[in-house]
């Protein structure tokens, strides 16, 4: 009899270990997996049925807020000028986990579930009150994020600008653009429709261009080459380099020529300052071939290049707004390396990435971390964070960055005179990246900093699949910007 007693408890004591342990994964192992799958009913009504934080621009403009509604959600989601801050904000769907966005890496505060809110829902508990989410002021200029918006139009592109000596991203713009207001409907039916229809293909608006695409940044890239040259100390503003009207890439039979005869130099000779002015593809691939891999990859990798670039939010907050890495080959054939040099090739970036090189050049070889918010504040207006700039990494000393200046400075003056601006120095390249089949088609680039005396903004303009070159297609996007962030 003992001995059924005793493996009967031992079932007992075995099947009570069980249902512990299951709880604890359920409880605390899966809770946030649980919580964010969206087949989970309670969670939805949880999430919906909460007044979730306004997201704000620099100048409290409401990108983002929640209206009290008369159905089982309570609460609805509302973005004003959608299309415009939709790569800033993301979306909060019936039926779509936030994903992207402020939405995303800020959901918890939002939502007020995050730990720096727990006095706050304790006395919303005692009191009855509703539990309300933080607010996120964030630093986006809207008037910066509507000049570059318009200035894109229906252009497949992408627009960025940040503060040069904080990393505070002014205006992040991404065309085609979407609303979020079609996702954010209580109409299930219709908000699955919207997400069908916006997420489908290779070009979905859903995508934010500015951070999550990458594309041949072209002739912007040899700021990059320039400045390891630069680094090195055995080159100079005047220093006579290679160029000619054509290179053959080693190794082959490929011809690689100049869009200007002023790139070629003279007798087969160019100053860096002109082969940067004249955008010398001759002189560039030879330079980096001459550099060596090891010296334009370490100088991309200290801009950023290789690695993942958190833009906002921890796990604690959400899931964090992140860019896309950048792309620069580790171990290329000359011939490779020489077209990488020139930002075609095995070379990728990113809007933002190829913005944070123009804000790093600005502020003296100082690359700085990229943000969007500037702080959170709960519902009583207590301030719970606030951002500061945090250097990311020291790329180059000051008389490169000021010897880059004086080199971008002629590609204004001497190359691009369509690109100044009356009264103020502007520091720029251009970049034209040919893509698709047979190179017939065209990435426009162009990135600057303005004014280059006294670099208050930094801006990256692409163009992405157009027919004119960088500093027709993306050069006035990049001059109207720098226009309406200084006359303010």
């Amino acid at each position: 009899m003992n001995k059924y007693l005793r493996q009967l408890f031992t079932a007992v004591v075995a099947l009570f270990v069980i249902l512990g342990l299951s709880s604890t994964i359920i409880m605390a192992v899966r809770a946030n997996a649980l919580n964010n799958d969206p087949r989970n009913a309670r969670s939805l009504y949880h999430q919906l049925g909460a007044y979730r934080g306004a997201i704000l621009a620099s100048d409290g403009t409401v990108m983002a807020k929640s209206e009290p509604v008369n159905d089982a959600f309570k609460y609805l989601r509302t973005y004003s000028n959608g299309p415009l801050y939709a790569p800033v904000t993301g979306f909060f769907s019936i039926n779509q986990t936030a994903d992207r966005g402020l939405e995303a890496s800020r959901s918890m505060l939002l939502n007020g579930e995050a730990d720096s809110l727990i006095w706050q829902r304790a006395k919303a508990m005692l009191t009855g009150a509703t539990n309300q989410g933080a607010s996120i002021e964030t630093s986006i200029d809207p008037k910066l994020q509507q000049v570059a918006y318009d200035q894109l139009g229906t252009r497949d592109g992408a627009a960025v600008a940040i503060e040069v000596s904080t990393g505070r991203i002014l205006a992040m713009v991404s065309t085609p653009s979407y609303d979020p207001n079609k996702l954010a409907t209580h109409d299930t039916k219709a908000a699955s429709q919207a997400y069908n229809e916006l997420s489908a293909g290779q070009n979905s608006p859903l995508i934010n261009r500015a951070t999550s695409q990458l594309y041949p940044p072209g002739s912007t890239f040899k700021t990059i080459v320039a400045s390891a040259a630069l680094e090195t100390g055995e080159y100079q503003t005047d220093t006579k380099i290679p160029a000619g009207s054509s290179y053959t890439l080693p190794g082959t039979a490929t011809q690689l020529p100049n869009d200007e005869h002023q790139a070629d130099g003279v007798n087969g000779q160019i100053s860096l300052q002109e082969a940067v002015a004249w955008s010398s593809n001759t002189a560039f691939a030879q330079l980096g071939v001459k550099l060596g891999v090891s010296k334009v990859s370490d100088m991309a990798t200290k801009l950023g290049f290789g690695s993942t670039i958190t833009i906002d939010g921890t796990e604690s907050t959400g899931t964090p707004m992140t860019a896309t890495a950048s792309t620069f080959p580790s171990d290329p054939t000359d011939d490779k390396l020489a077209l990488a040099s020139i930002g075609q090739g095995d070379t990728t970036a990113t809007p933002l990435q190829m913005a944070m090189v123009a804000q790093a050049i600005a502020n003296n070889g100082k690359l700085m971390q990229p943000t969007l918010v500037d702080r959170v504040r709960a519902a009583d207006l207590t301030v719970l964070s606030q951002t500061k700039p945090q250097t990311m990494a020291n790329a180059f000393n000051k008389d490169s960055a000021d010897k880059l200046t004086t080199m971008m400075e002629s590609v204004v003056t001497e190359a691009n005179p369509q690109l100044a601006i009356d009264g103020i120095k502007v520091a720029a390249k251009t970049g034209t990246a040919q893509i698709g089949i047979d190179n017939s088609a065209i990435d426009g680039w162009v990135i600057g900093f303005a004014p280059a005396d006294d670099p208050q903004i930094a801006v990256a303009v692409l163009v992405h699949n157009t027919d004119v070159y960088g500093s027709l297609a993306a050069g006035p996007i990049m001059r109207a910007m720098m226009q309406e962030a200084l006359q303010q």
